[in-house]
């Protein structure tokens, strides 16, 4: 999810980017007239700064109307502050500065008549008000004093006006920017202004702003934090241990998201529930963390309803926490202290970091369990005594993070003995004899993706393998990491010698109408190898109710799961299938109605075997396609050497191939490439060089197409050059009306075929659908053996001029030819040795594009030879050689040298 919110962001900062820059310099607003009372203006030595600080972290603002839209909910504000340039000035202690400021608002336009209406990403909520509002971005230029941490600086900018054209503006920027810093001073605030004219076109509100973020930072709470609190809830024995090398924040890069679920006590008194007034929110996110070289770690919380954030996490004052700690060694801990900002009610320059009356300490927990699957976790408490106002009781909260794949990580199974008194002994020993299933060895051959239904609804999901025995999978790279503590008895379940120890993670998503639903389902049991069988006690995960926290009952664990794999190489109809039921009373609140699951997706053996068969399709691709350009390139280097033969070539022949290659460029290579369904059961296995093939295909096919379209250049260019030989018109539109004719007898019969294959469908609605579709197929294919027969052209016009020309060199329509033929060669050997496919899917020889039965794989390879043969005979004997004696006529053309250039 980081890796979204990193995209999002980025495409957003970068289409800001892309607004023109101001065509006045900073330099023409006088920085005297707005700054000088703040820092005064001084002269650079030219002594240039790096520019690793000096910037927000964070940023969050209010205020900019008329640009900037004070509607736009809170978590789509998002500031942002970095220099460009830093340099020493003539006064000591003043550097100079040069920076770019900017504002995102991240609301979605859509003019509509005189409104906008503007829809949150997030809740697709839609607000109706007057006038557009966007983005701004300044350029600015200014001085910092470091003595007084103040920073004033004056530049241009631009922002989208009402009407929607970008205004040009103009803005004085002050920022309380302290060169040292502790937690009491850790927020940087500061206010952006127009110089403009309040009746000015360009004039906006003033805009305040804060972040988070300075270079040198003192951690004056860290010697106090050793001796305030006793640790957190989990025991240091069970936590991972840090490695000298490994600081904790580099156990936070690894954690796939930085979001946090918290978890609220059942017994907590009204209004005592939260550090925030009683406010019970869902998520807790980590913001601009930093760690030093000695164990120390700062950042920011913000606590919100949000499980992910589209412009990252903002320092949105009402609900942040600013925290510093330390990695406690032998608690394996991170202890902090946490502060949260008082004075929001008034502008953000106001704001200050209050009282640090808040504990918080975290973990890695190292034994992971059907209860306990998070690869963080921690508490949150007040340090307050429970008489006092801002008391509240303690909060618990855990990482929405794939598991940490370190060595020490284990998975505990407690299930096992339930598994089996539920349904191992009546389901496991059913006899599969004689089929092969997946062995438990592979992430790729345990991994299905389901369709699901109930008597009321119905609903997908997928199922991911978490752990089999002591090896973890990784679900987003198909990596595994076996535990350093493994043994075989950690592999096989103790019920018996033949069954392993699995765990799941199972999601499932329901949706009715516009509204959706989302289960999350932990599930842990016995896989039997021989029978295919998989039966799991599952944990379902109760979130939140509304705005109202599920306290205290987070897991509901009475759920049983079932599931009979389908066999590898299964009968046709033959899929996986099986049931989630809940094992609570009907009249139980917490029941659901029973989940009937099955699934028509290839295992992973199936699908590396499919994988091997494409790469080698693809292979041939790649080939056949060098194999075109070469001979392409042999062509027009022979052009090029007998400039007299370039009339001779077919046009119409040209035209064809150019063509050939050019259809499945516009149509966007869709001889090549998956459809979207049938990629999703592919592509995770690939490891991403189906893709990447594919993008070199798609090279290659575009270097073939430029080839032959030079070649066609040339020989129109050659063709006008030559007036002497007009009858070569003459002959090029015979050859063409034959072709043309034998095309459209071709087409009529292939029509005509096409309409007696459906003239006996029963349902109109069927024929309708399945004819247009077949049809579209017909064509294609009938295109297919029009290109096989490029020769044809060539062939007549030679036959109609009676030419003797040696205008095609023999490695180009020989060649050529052969390239044509490969496919059905190997079409022929692809039906002899049953080579594995997925829904028909291919990547060379694909049926839609050409002609494929045991027939056509002799009569066109036949056919093209046959051609080029006549062609040899043509270019040695003359084009009419081919006919019977009496046929032939002689004709005799003046040759006259073309004029090159």
């Amino acid at each position: 999810m980081d890796n979204l919110k990193s995209t999002l962001t980025l495409i957003i900062c970068l289409s800001i980017l892309t607004i023109p820059t101001s065509s006045h310099s900073p330099a023409k607003i006088s920085y005297s007239e707005h700054c000088n009372s703040i820092v005064e203006e001084s002269t650079s030595n030219g002594h240039e700064l790096p520019l690793d600080f000096l910037y927000l972290d964070g940023g969050y603002y209010k205020g900019g109307q008329k640009f900037l839209s004070n509607q736009t909910p809170d978590y789509l504000k998002s500031a942002y502050f970095y220099t460009r340039s830093l340099s020493k000035t003539d006064t000591e202690g003043v550097l100079k500065v040069q920076a770019s400021l900017g504002f995102i608002d991240g609301q979605i336009y859509q003019p509509h008549k005189n409104s906008t209406i503007l829809k949150s990403r997030h809740h697709g909520q839609q607000v109706f008000r007057d006038g557009r509002e966007g983005s701004i971005r300044f350029e600015m230029q200014g001085f910092w004093s470091e003595s007084a941490g103040k920073l004033c600086m004056v530049g241009t900018g631009h922002g989208l006006s009402e009407e929607g054209d970008y205004i040009q503006l103009s803005a004085v920027t002050k920022i309380n920017y302290p060169k040292r810093s502790d937690i009491h001073t850790s927020i940087v605030t500061g206010t952006v202004e127009s110089i403009d004219s309040e009746d000015s076109s360009s004039y906006f509100n003033p805009v305040s702003v804060l972040g988070f973020s300075q270079k040198t930072y003192s951690y004056s709470m860290a010697t106090e934090i050793e001796g305030m609190f006793g640790g957190g809830d989990y025991k240091g024995e069970e936590s991972l241990r840090l490695e000298p090398h490994v600081s904790v924040c580099y156990m936070f890069m690894l954690l796939e998201s930085r979001v946090f679920q918290l978890n609220y006590r059942s017994n907590c008194s009204a209004g005592k529930c939260s550090p925030f007034d009683g406010f019970l929110h869902q998520y807790m996110s980590v913001g601009g963390s930093k760690c030093s070289n000695d164990g120390k770690m700062r950042m920011f919380l913000r606590f919100s309803n949000l499980s992910t954030s589209w412009m990252g996490v903002t320092l949105i004052p009402e609900t942040v926490l600013v925290a510093e700690g330390v990695w406690d060694e032998k608690k394996n801990q991170l202890c902090m202290v946490g502060c949260p900002l008082k004075n929001f009610e008034g502008s953000l320059a106001e704001i200050h970091v209050g009282d640090c009356s808040v504990g918080l300490s975290l973990t890695f927990p190292k034994v992971w369990s059907l209860k306990m699957r998070s690869p963080a976790l921690g508490s949150i408490w007040s340090l307050r005594k429970s008489n006092e106002s801002e008391y509240f009781d303690r909060i618990g909260f855990r990482s929405l993070s794939r598991p940490i794949l370190v060595s020490d990580l284990k998975y505990n199974y407690t299930e096992s003995g339930q598994v089996k008194n539920s349904c191992a002994d009546k389901d496991m020993k059913r006899n599969r004899s004689g089929r092969r299933f997946p062995d438990g060895s592979s992430f790729i051959g345990m991994r299905f993706d389901m369709s699901l239904k109930t008597r009321s609804s119905r609903a997908s999901g997928s199922a991911t393998p978490l752990s089999i025995g002591q090896v973890f999978f990784d679900q987003y790279t198909t990596r595994h990491f076996a535990s350093s503590s493994i043994s075989e008895s950690n592999i096989k379940a103790p019920v018996s010698h033949n069954l392993l120890n699995v765990s799941y993670s199972i999601y499932i998503s329901f949706r009715d109408n516009n509204t959706s639903e989302v289960m999350k389902i932990s599930a842990e049991g016995i896989y039997d190898a021989e029978t295919g069988t998989l039966c799991m006690v599952g944990c379902r995960s109760l979130a939140f109710d509304g705005e109202k926290a599920v306290k205290n009952t987070t897991l509901d664990c009475k759920i049983l799961i079932n599931i009979n794999l389908a066999p590898y190489n299964s009968k046709a109809g033959e899929k996986l299938k099986g049931t989630i039921r809940s094992t609570r009373e009907t009249k139980d609140s917490l029941h659901f109605d029973e989940l009937e699951l099955s699934s028509h997706d290839i295992y992973g053996i199936e699908a590396e075997e499919t994988i091997s068969r494409m790469d080698l399709e693809i292979t041939m691709v790649l080939i056949s396609l060098t194999l075109a350009c070469l001979f392409a390139g042999l062509q027009l280097y022979y052009v090029k050497k007998h400039p007299d033969v370039v009339p001779s070539i077919s046009i119409v022949m040209l035209v064809v191939l150019t063509l050939g290659h050019m259809i499945p460029l516009v149509l966007n290579f869709e001889a090549f490439s998956f459809k979207d369904h049938k990629r999703q059961n592919l592509t995770p296995w690939s490891g991403g060089l189906l893709e990447t093939n594919e993008v070199l295909v798609r090279v290659i096919i575009m270097v073939a197409f430029l080839l032959q379209f030079r070649l066609l250049q040339l020989t129109l260019s050659a063709r006008f050059a030559e007036s002497s030989k007009k009858n070569l018109w003459d002959a090029e539109k015979k050859a063409s009306r034959v072709c043309l004719l034998l095309y459209l007898f071709g087409g009529l019969v292939a029509w005509l075929v096409h309409s007696k294959k459906f003239k006996h469908t029963e349902s109109p609605v069927a024929l309708a659908s399945t004819s247009q579709h077949s049809s579209w197929k017909d064509l294609r294919s009938f295109a297919g053996l029009v290109l096989d027969g490029f020769l044809l052209p060539q062939i007549l016009m030679n036959l109609f001029w009676d030419s003797k020309d040696k205008a095609l060199v023999p490695s180009y329509y020989g060649g050529t030819t052969i390239v044509r033929s490969l496919p059905h060669a190997y079409d022929a050997y692809r039906a002899h040795r049953s080579l594995p496919h997925v829904n028909s899917t291919y990547f060379y020889a694909e049926p839609g594009w050409d002609l494929y039965s045991a027939i056509w794989d002799v009569i066109i390879p036949c056919g093209g030879l046959l051609f080029a043969f006549l062609i040899f005979l043509q270019q040695m004997f003359g084009g009419a050689f081919i006919l019977p004696r009496r046929f032939r006529q002689s004709a005799e053309y003046e040759k006259v040298p073309v004029v090159s250039g």
